[in-house]
């Protein structure tokens, strides 16, 4: 990634490097040094602007710690919808004014507007967050007025909720997202009462690298070209200076990273609105340890992939599960709250207002099956659950106690042994993995839906 920046800037000396956030976890490392490898690793690919989503479970004290002394003068920590519970205040910068090629751009930031919700909520407990549209509004006026030609939202909405926002708020040239991960090759174009708005993602885990360039002439954008560049491995060389900071981090921890925990004879990838085979394999890994009928695991969407015949290495598996909030827990639940939980969070996710869609995907369930209708009214879109497997027992029944192990709470005060304990039991115990087979719901009423995969 560092090779190809270089080489763009190389070509754009006026360029800015946007990072739209989850950058500064997801690895031992991350976690481990508190974030630090990874804000190191910024301020050398040269970041200018960043938002946030993942980074706010460092803790409140820890980000802006960070922020004071690793980004002061350099990268600007950007957005406008997060304030203080108390008087309303603004956090972080709402945006930032840059002159490039001697055109002045405003970036404006938006922070994931569920955080509270979707993470622990006293990580951050005295911010308030929110899609703040209104305020959103206020900030793109007022950048105009201070002379602005181009406006860019970066954004940790996800691409739903930016395609809506696009269409209401007027004054924004290009929203460029994250949070869903998609890798968008062309963008979309969405008309507002003023004009037309610009919005796309660009992937996640480093495959990608969008490029937007701007055409400005008589104060406005008048044209735009937009690129999005797979980021070949094997083919771009590591940069030296970036190579060596990965190989510093990494040196005091290398033997624990590399020690392999076991085989895994199938694929293991994380996608999918309802399951991937490294989600099945932490829920069956929960349900054998914790002694549990059903397990539930959080929908993320972060975490690389196992090919057939490779060693799942402790660094592997901590790309799966490395969390601030990590604890497993084991209890008893009626029928009733398990098809509660599983309504919740199907609300979430299929809500049919983008602004009531609070990101991630599908819960993954372990020990039981379900059918799901993502079109129907909220409350109403599970039903038909059944314990399978060694749980087999018939409907599960609303009345009834089922014991069901879960990890990453996000109440606070949780005690369970972490996730990865409990993984790690479990490949002491199974040293080879046989490929997973999914547990996913019957989907209902999704015949002609073209993200319906038969």
């Amino acid at each position: 990634m560092a090779t190809l920046i270089h080489q763009i800037r190389a070509t754009r000396p006026y360029a800015l490097l946007l990072d739209g956030g989850d950058t500064w976890q997801g690895s031992a490392t991350a976690l481990w040094t508190q974030g630090q490898d990874m804000v190191d690793a910024c301020k050398l690919l040269g970041v200018d602007c960043m938002s946030a989503h993942w980074e706010f479970t460092l803790g409140a004290e820890r980000v802006q710690e960070i922020i004071a002394k690793d980004f002061k003068g350099k990268i600007n920590f950007l957005a406008q919808n997060v304030n203080t519970r108390d008087f309303g205040d603004p956090v972080f910068e709402p945006y930032t004014l840059r002159e490039m090629n001697g055109v002045l751009v405003a970036i404006i930031g938006q922070a994931f507007p569920y955080t509270p919700i979707a993470n622990p909520r006293h990580l951050v407990a005295e911010w308030s967050f929110g899609i703040q549209e209104a305020n959103m509004q206020k900030v793109v006026d007022e950048v105009r007025k201070k002379g602005a030609q181009v406006v860019v939202l970066l954004s940790h909405n996800g691409m739903d909720v930016d395609l809506k926002l696009a269409s209401r708020v007027t004054g924004i040239d290009a929203i460029l997202g994250g949070h869903t991960h998609d890798g968008v090759p062309i963008p979309s174009i969405v008309s507002n009462a003023s004009g037309k708005t610009i919005v796309s993602n660009a992937g996640s885990n480093g495959k990608f690298l969008a490029v937007l360039d701007f055409d400005v002439r008589g104060g406005a954008v008048q044209n735009f070209q937009y690129r999005l560049l797979p980021v070949f491995s094997h083919l771009l060389p590591a940069d030296p200076v970036m190579q060596k900071h990965i190989m510093t981090v990494r040196a005091p921890f290398q033997n624990k990273l590399d020690e392999e925990l076991a085989v895994s004879e199938g694929l293991l990838y994380r996608r999918g609105n309802f399951n991937g085979t490294w989600d099945q394999l932490i829920v069956d890994a929960l349900m054998e340890v914790k002694g549990a009928e059903i397990a539930f695991s959080p929908g993320f969407r972060w975490g690389t992939s196992i090919l057939p015949g490779q060693a799942i290495t402790r660094d592997n598996m901590m790309e799966q599960v490395a969390i601030s909030y990590p604890s497993t827990t084991l209890t008893e639940m009626s029928g009733a709250t398990i098809k509660t939980v599983l309504e919740d969070v199907c609300d979430n996710l299929f809500n049919p207002d983008p602004y009531y869609q609070q990101g991630g995907d599908m819960v993954r369930v372990g020990g039981m099956q379900y059918s799901c209708s993502p079109g129907a009214k909220a409350g109403s879109r599970i039903d038909h659950m059944q314990l399978i497997g060694k749980s087999s027992g018939g409907k599960i029944e609303a009345g009834k106690m089922y014991k069901v192990a879960s990890w990453a709470p996000v109440a606070e005060g949780a005690q369970g042994e972490p996730i990865w304990t409990v993984l790690e039991s479990y490949f002491k115990n199974h040293p080879v993995i046989k490929p997973r087979n999914l547990n996913q719901p019957r989907l209902l009423g999704v015949e002609n839906n073209p993200g319906w995969d038969k």
